[in-house]
């Protein structure tokens, strides 16, 4: 989860200009990204753009609902930067690890249920699918404030996203790329980013 090579092979650029291109690249140009910019053994990166896109979007909820930053001490503003610590050094690394390790058990299965094992010669690496989980969460950074409506179209895109680098990056057909990605895109998004939560809300 931390290696990042020195010269990547059509890997991200480094530092916050990096960050920004790739975030935009993957809105706009999603193919591209995942075509060019998921290298091998490269997930540094991604670590670190996940990190930023939960940085930006718990910073959004933070500053839409004060309400809803948890008294760790006297001041809110201090409560505020705690958290924000607390999911750069451990929520984000670990949501990406754990959405990361269902995303590659959900390519194998799909590899082996529709291939009969074949496709799992053509697939890429466990790095790589680290990245897809990443740069896919782009459009989280923007569902920081609590509107149901904004998370929802958010998770849907990320997921959208997600299957797209899914079949981009493993070489694989739209409908197994969609029946790989369902899975983790629910955890990923729709729990950790709590899209589920906003649709049981717009439903209730």
């Amino acid at each position: 989860m931390t290696s990042w090579i020195d010269d990547p092979a059509g890997g991200r650029a480094r530092g916050a200009r990096g960050i920004a291109r790739a975030w935009i690249e993957v809105l706009v140009r999603p193919r591209r990204l995942f075509a060019n910019g998921v290298s091998p053994g490269d997930q540094a990166p991604g670590l670190t753009f996940a990190v930023a896109v939960a940085v930006a979007y718990t910073l959004g909820w933070t500053l839409a609902d004060p309400a809803a930053v948890p008294g760790i001490v006297g001041s809110v503003a201090v409560s505020a930067l705690v958290v924000l610590l607390l999911v750069a050094a451990l929520a984000a690394p670990v949501g990406l690890h754990l959405t990361a390790a269902v995303a590659t058990l959900s390519v194998v299965i799909a590899s082996v249920t529709y291939d009969r094992g074949f496709g799992l010669r053509d697939r890429a690496g466990v790095s790589e699918t680290v990245q897809v989980v990443a740069y896919a969460s782009s459009p989280m950074a923007l569902a920081g404030p609590p509107i149901p409506v904004l998370r929802i179209v958010c998770g849907a895109y990320a997921t959208a996203l997600f299957v797209v680098g899914i079949r981009t990056v493993h070489r694989t057909t739209l409908p197994r790329a969609v029946v790989a990605g369902l899975p983790p895109a629910v955890l990923g998004y729709g729990v950790g980013y709590r899209v589920i939560a906003a649709v049981r809300t717009v439903l209730g």
